[in-house]
């Protein structure tokens, strides 16, 4: 780490202390060419892969659009926000988890539509009626048979 007063290339770590919630190291440094002393912060770096969209075009992740789109497919619906941050939040693992630089848009609707269909069964067919672009009532119905609980014989 280089010395932020005279550019050495070379400081000393005094101390080191770990953060409250544990995701932060904090390093107390000392430089030895000119003595000043200093404060470093170590956190972790997640990066979301990028979003290929259907026409080939690359966008940077955005979970407000995610969210939005929860929200929207949601709306009216008996679902807390709670459940909605929990829902974006287990997509963003998955998106994570693929450990890929860039992701389909595809795929990101696919997560979309299996969380919707584990909080709300009509939200799950509003989404999937805009998602797949359904051009007849067969579609809905086939979406409605996605969702509806088998019965038992």
């Amino acid at each position: 780490m280089h010395c932020p007063f005279c550019d050495h290339g070379d400081t000393q770590v005094i101390d080191t202390r770990a953060s409250d919630d544990g995701d932060t190291i904090r390093r107390r440094r000392r430089c030895p060419n000119c003595d000043k002393r200093f404060t470093t912060y170590e956190r972790i770096e997640l990066t979301m892969p990028a979003v290929v969209k259907k026409n080939g075009s690359r966008a940077e992740f955005d979970r407000r659009k995610l969210r939005a789109s929860l929200q929207l497919a949601l709306r009216k619906r008996p679902v807390g926000l709670e459940q909605v941050d929990a829902a974006t939040h287990r997509i963003e693992d998955k998106l994570l988890g693929l450990g890929l630089r860039e992701v389909p848009s595809e795929r990101i609707g696919e997560l979309v539509m299996r969380e919707l269909k584990r909080l709300d069964k009509i939200a799950y067919v509003r989404f999937a009626s805009v998602y797949r672009s359904f051009e007849d009532v067969d579609e809905f119905t086939d979406a409605i048979q996605e969702v509806k609980p088998r019965r038992g014989r």
